[in-house]
């Protein structure tokens, strides 16, 4: 064999081998999240009536301009609200990214059902400042909060992994799933598109049970929530 046809060949086999490593890769990641999906659907709900209750309700942060929800976040705290008001709820978590004075996700969201839903009580209003991630938000809940039982609010597109999550952390979750349809093919895509790649992420947080940014003292949700007012 001449060297030109020797390093044909080993390019030839380099070139099978990667394709055949992109193809088990693509795969495992087809199974991970349609394995995740599919065994969560039993604990997700889309309609209210359906809900068993729950001590806690969780609502997921999301982006904010200043002081103003986003469409996809106001459409998590009016699910909350709705849940609460509906008696599936007790408390209310908001759990968020307060990083920094700048940035402040979980006040945003206080003040938003203060205006919105002021027949709930205050000392029924729980902040967690340091929902950074999803992962942190369920972590948090179980260590920081001590939440054994929890209905988690977010859109289809993302509440198997929070649901998944959770359970793993060894909460007693379920979901309600928001439509999300209404906020266009473009939109909806792009966060399809993330959120495959955040469920792979998600199984290794899991299995390696990564510990969040933020820990601190413990502040038990069958407390009064104003204490997390800050």
């Amino acid at each position: 064999m001449s060297g030109r046809k020797k390093i044909f060949f080993i390019l030839h086999k380099f070139f099978i081998a990667v394709i055949i490593i992109a193809a088990a890769l693509l795969t495992a990641s087809l199974i991970i999240n349609i394995t995740m999906i599919k065994s969560m659907e039993k604990y997700v709900y889309s309609n209210i009536s359906d809900i068993p209750p729950r001590p806690a309700v969780m609502v997921l942060g999301a982006q904010i301009r200043g002081k103003t929800l986003s469409p996809i976040l106001r459409d998590r705290v009016n699910g909350g609200i709705a849940l609460v008001r509906s008696g599936k709820g007790g408390k209310l978590l908001l759990s968020g990214d307060h990083g920094d004075i700048y940035y402040d996700e979980v006040n945003a969201m206080r003040l938003y059902v203060l205006e919105n839903a002021p027949e709930i009580p205050h000392e029924d209003i729980f902040m967690d400042h340091a929902g950074f991630s999803t992962w942190d938000s369920m972590y948090r809940a179980r260590d920081v909060f001590e939440v054994k039982e929890l209905l988690i609010v977010t859109q289809k597109f993302h509440i198997s992994r929070a649901v998944c999550m959770a359970r793993s952390l060894g909460i007693n979750a379920i979901g309600y799933g928001l439509p999300d349809e209404q906020f266009g093919i473009q939109s909806l895509a792009a966060w399809q598109f993330r959120e495959y790649f955040a469920r792979l992420k998600a199984v290794y947080s899991i299995v390696f049970n990564i510990k969040p940014k933020y820990l601190g003292d413990k502040i038990p949700i069958t407390g009064d929530g104003r204490a997390t007012w800050i």
